[in-house]
């Protein structure tokens, strides 16, 4: 497939692999993390974004929406989400980019194109392309063109991904992918729906196979106070992955915070934090020990 949903490229991006490195998002993800940072990453549609600080209420947007979905009130502009078709008739005409659509397509020769003017970095740092989302593996056959012909320049590839997908579509990728970057949340299945949507079996079957298979592996545990920064499963998370077939796996704890509110405020959602918290400085140097006490090497952030 030559095209493909994204909402982001990122430049310069040194926590999503080795080296620098250039990141495209994919658009949609079969999880509904309660903390994801993206949430603009969830929906596989095309998403309108309003950002009420950057308005000055010229009310260009009102008069440019062909369905009047759009109207002015003193708390900025109030979109109604089922009379709003996604045309982005109002993105294209303010004047102060605070109505922006979230989710474009883009072409394998587009994001091409962008990623050589980027080759000089890569080849001094050693870096790369790495694809996120979102969950890439949602558009597989995408993925797969991206892979190839970034594989056929002599360019590394990186996926970052849940490993939620079918067998055949996590081989497919695997056979054009230099590095995986696989996120493990919690290893209680009901917990992993609980607080994600779907259960763990088959992400952990995944991580399983690739292992198997001698695919270069990092694995990117969020940490949650409240959520899966217990001692009980962040041991269960360490023996699962120190036995893992191959060399050992680098591991990168990445700490919960709550950016993402002000994501949801322009998306029109409301974020629930419920429990959620950042785990303080004790917990995070227990946990890496705790690492390191099964022959793994945990790092915070990467």
């Amino acid at each position: 497939m030559n095209s493909g949903l994204i909402f982001d490229i990122k430049r310069y991006s040194i926590n999503d692999g080795p080296g620098i490195r250039l990141t495209v998002f994919f658009k949609g993800c079969p999880l509904h993390c309660a903390w994801c940072h993206n949430p603009e990453s969830i929906s596989p549609h095309i998403q309108k974004m309003y950002n009420r600080d950057k308005c000055i209420g010229c009310g260009a947007c009102v008069l440019a929406c062909p369905e009047e979905a759009c109207a002015m009130s003193p708390e900025g502009v109030i979109t109604d989400r089922e009379r709003c078709t996604g045309c982005g008739m109002c993105a294209d005409i303010c004047p102060t980019r605070a109505t922006e659509m979230s989710g474009r397509i883009a072409t394998v020769d587009e994001i091409v194109e962008i990623v050589e003017k980027e080759r000089l970095f890569f080849d001094q740092s050693g870096g790369g392309v790495t694809f996120s989302g979102g969950e890439p593996l949602q558009q597989h056959e995408f993925l797969c063109s991206l892979l190839q012909e970034l594989g056929s320049r002599s360019i590394h590839r990186a996926v970052d991904t849940t490993a939620f997908a079918k067998t055949e579509t996590v081989l497919a990728v695997a056979a054009h992918t230099d590095l995986f970057l696989i996120d493990l949340k919690m290893m209680d299945s009901e917990k992993h729906r609980h607080w994600t949507g779907v259960g763990n079996e088959t992400i952990l079957d995944n991580i399983r196979l690739l292992a198997d298979t001698g695919a270069c592996i990092n694995i990117r545990i969020p940490l949650i106070g409240n959520v899966n920064d217990d001692l009980d499963n962040m041991s269960r998370s360490a023996a699962f992955i120190a036995a893992l077939p191959g060399a050992k796996k680098t591991v990168n704890l990445l700490p919960y915070h709550n950016i993402m509110a002000g994501k949801h405020e322009r998306l029109g959602s409301t974020f629930d934090q419920r429990s959620m918290t950042e785990p303080d400085k004790t917990k995070q140097d227990t946990i890496v020990r705790l690492f390191a006490d099964h022959g793994l090497k945990a790092q915070l952030g990467g």
